[in-house]
């Protein structure tokens, strides 16, 4: 365990790579192998937080690209901070902004000084800095603050990996510099760096080998789920999971897909954060124990049973998948919301058995057992473990 009043990390079960364990922070306690409901704007998407907390997450993750751009974090800091803004109590991790202005911003332009972008939402310039993105996150008053990096395509030539790679790493030194330097915010939250290096072992080593120099409270792994394959993300899992602390939590930054959660969780990652869930309810695409569905579809507008036969959820003890195919094709926006909610607890009863699993030794069957039933269409009858 790394101890400290702010943040300590301790493993209660370990399974081959796979362990669960609890963080431990001012504002509450992190159970692990953990899932992170994304809240890029103060908010997770068609979901009160009372109801993100109950579906059993303990943490949510904020975006510092798009608060920094609308409220706007001095305002949020005006406001008492992202915690109060948005009425979550518990710890909010947020990440850096650096994917962001690579993927959504217009006009951008790296330089050794930071990204100078215009906004994707009225075009006005911004430069997003190290220095800057961790005071963004300052004023959030975010628990878990993510170093700035820089992402390129894992298919992107490997001079380009290599130069953005070290740029990252100087980039990880300048963010813990400037979060050190942040008093009595600093005090109370923790620092993560990131990992970088394609699906390259040889740049990735170098990776871990300069953060680990620099020293953080936890390690993130970047630059996948950008559209390589899963058995590529495993593969570099393999090699890069075992080049970082062993005492500090492992987060898979953007991941995923349910049976990419658990092949990562087989590998030693112990958090993960997507907007998978919450935007495929918003979509009509529902999550369940045989595998996801469309609720749009045709099929479900007679159909009496609960969206995920077995689930404990509010959603499926209280509605039919008809009701809900109903709702979703209206465009309703309850639609929207039940769709969510079933999602999240889906993630998050996933979670809770994958802890359950690795406590007692049985991860790899629960594994084998669950990619072999989740490759069963949902519309028949599934399989529902712990509610997390």
């Amino acid at each position: 365990m790394s101890a400290s009043p702010r943040f300590s990390f301790s493993v209660s079960a370990r399974d081959g790579a796979a362990r669960t364990g609890t963080i431990a922070m001012r504002r509450g306690e992190i159970r692990t192998p953990a899932f992170m409901p994304v809240g890029t704007a103060a908010t997770v998407k068609a979901m009160k937080p009372a109801d993100v907390r109950a579906s059993g997450a303990d943490v949510i993750l904020g975006n510092t690209y798009h608060l920094m751009l609308r409220p706007g974090a001095e305002r949020v800091a005006r406001l008492g901070g992202l915690h109060a803004f948005m009425g979550w109590d518990g710890p909010i991790l947020t990440d850096s902004g650096g994917y962001q202005v690579m993927s959504l911003s217009e006009l951008t332009k790296v330089s050794e000084e930071g990204v100078a972008f215009a906004s994707h939402l009225d075009g006005s310039r911004h430069l997003l800095s190290p220095e800057r993105s961790i005071e963004v996150q300052r004023l959030l008053g975010s628990d878990i603050v993510m170093v700035f990096d820089q992402l390129v395509p894992t298919n992107s030539p490997r001079d380009e990996q290599v130069a953005a790679m070290e740029r990252s790493m100087r980039w990880a030194r300048r963010s813990r510099e400037a979060f050190d330097e942040g008093g009595g915010h600093a005090e109370g939250a923790a620092l993560f760096g990131i990992q970088q290096g394609a699906l390259d072992e040889e740049l990735r080593q170098a990776s871990a080998e300069a953060l680990t120099a620099v020293g953080f409270d936890g390690y993130a792994v970047g630059g996948l789920a950008v559209g390589e394959s899963q058995e590529a993300m495993f593969g570099c899992l393999d090699f890069a999971v075992p080049m970082l602390p062993a005492d500090k939590p492992r987060y898979l930054m953007g991941v995923g897909k349910p049976d990419d959660i658990v092949g990562a969780v087989e590998r030693g990652i112990d958090m993960f954060d997507c907007v998978l869930p919450t935007r495929s309810g918003r979509t009509g695409q529902a999550f369940t124990a045989a595998g996801p569905i469309n609720i749009k579809n045709a099929r479900f507008a007679e159909d009496g049973e609960p969206l995920d036969p077995g689930c404990p959820c509010p959603v499926c003890t209280t509605w039919s998948r008809a009701y809900l195919h109903h709702l979703v094709r209206s465009g309703e926006i309850l639609g929207a919301m039940l769709m969510t909610e079933h999602n999240l607890c889906f993630y998050q009863g996933l979670m809770g058995d994958l802890r359950e699993a690795i406590s007692e030794g049985r991860l790899g069957a629960f594994a084998d057992d669950f990619r072999s039933t989740y490759g069963r269409r949902g519309d028949q009858e599934g399989r529902w473990g712990g509610a997390g």
